[in-house]
């Protein structure tokens, strides 16, 4: 990555109230650029957005991305130069209890924010940040490619796959002639500090670490790409870069995961988190709702273009992702400044 090019750079974060989208709010005003976030208010309480304080640093507004008149609105105001987009209902269970919200948001959001951004005479660099699940998922061992068929079995799934389709018709209609890049970025499970999301497993694990109870699993024996969240979003701003200067060479999918022997099941995720937490260990117990939702038994993703092409690789492994993540949850039980710890592992990272 380079730290220079983002100095004075404009950037658009939606969804910067949300895990990922503060940490990369944090990041980006770290490298001096100029951030202007569009999100809904923080839905978790506590929230790193709040607790790192991400909102002094940059310009903040709240509002929703299924409303075309506010994104049209801050979008020819602002008139930025990247917009990266983060902004979505993220959870496979509440898209079952949730389906019009869901697609409401990740799809008809995402054609209101191409539609508007597509006028923004500065614009260089759009990336629209999706998931490994808008894959057709079919339980094989092996990595997903880009190249592979998008579908998804759950709402949640299939709007991502929806927004990649709807990426790829602005992509070829607009874009293009635009000399504008566009791509879409796939990460895996992503974990750290800071998240309290429901039905999130780091989240599950130390609500019930810090109320000393066992953690309620719903599939031990799940596989998952699980990631450190400053894995992907090193992706997503080397990605940026590439596309401001080569729109035409980068306007494609691209995958950010970790290196496929470091995908690890949810019972090996929870052991290990216990053996970096001392004192923690209450053990797990599974879930007895016998009438969970489908969810994918088997994901994994093939990183080889973005490793290729991007020059770009994961610096984590496993271990040490899920250190940083004890870490920091030990650092906010501790009352330390959540901001300045957020910002030293983004330092450690960065000099890794």
């Amino acid at each position: 990555m380079i730290t220079d090019f983002w100095r004075r750079k404009k950037v658009l974060v939606t969804g910067h109230t949300g895990f990922k989208g503060s940490w990369l709010s944090l990041w980006l005003q770290k490298l001096g650029a100029s951030v202007c976030g569009l999100a809904l208010q923080p839905n978790t309480v506590p929230s790193l957005f709040e607790l790192a304080n991400v909102a002094e640093g940059m310009e903040s507004h709240i509002g929703d991305i299924r409303d075309y008149s506010v994104v049209e609105k801050l979008l020819s105001t602002f008139n930025p130069n990247i917009i990266i987009h983060m902004a979505a209902q993220p959870l496979v269970r509440y898209s079952y209890d949730n389906p019009v919200e869901t697609y409401a948001t990740n799809v008809m959001g995402t054609v209101n924010l191409l539609d508007a951004a597509r006028k923004c005479t500065d614009l260089k660099a759009f990336v629209n940040v999706t998931t490994d699940k808008c894959y057709e998922n079919k339980e094989w061992i092996w990595g997903y490619r880009e190249n592979e068929a998008v579908g998804g079995y759950d709402p949640y799934s299939n709007s991502k796959g929806c927004s990649e389709l709807v990426t790829n018709a602005y992509r070829d209609s607009f874009y293009q002639h635009l000399e504008k890049g566009l791509a879409s970025a796939r990460a895996g499970n992503v974990i750290g500090g800071g998240d309290w999301a429901q039905d999130r497993l780091i989240a599950d694990i130390m609500r019930s670490i810090t109320a000393g109870e066992k953690v309620c699993i719903r599939n031990p024996k799940a596989i998952r790409p699980w990631q450190h969240v400053l894995e992907p979003l090193s992706g997503y701003l080397q990605l940026a870069e590439k596309l401001f200067c080569d729109p035409s060479g980068y306007s494609q999918a691209w995958n950010f995961g970790p290196y496929p022997h470091e995908a690890a099941n949810v019972e090996h995720i929870v052991k290990t988190l216990f053996s970096f937490w001392d004192g923690a260990n209450k053990g797990w117990e599974l879930e007895e709702n016998k009438r969970n939702p489908h969810e994918a038994n088997f994901l994994k993703l093939d990183i080889s273009k973005a490793l290729g092409e991007l020059a770009w690789q994961p610096k984590l492994s496993l271990d040490e992702t899920l250190q940083w993540v004890v870490a920091w949850y030990q650092g906010w039980q501790a009352n330390e400044n959540m901001q300045d710890f957020t910002l030293q592992q983004i330092n450690q990272y960065e000099r890794m």
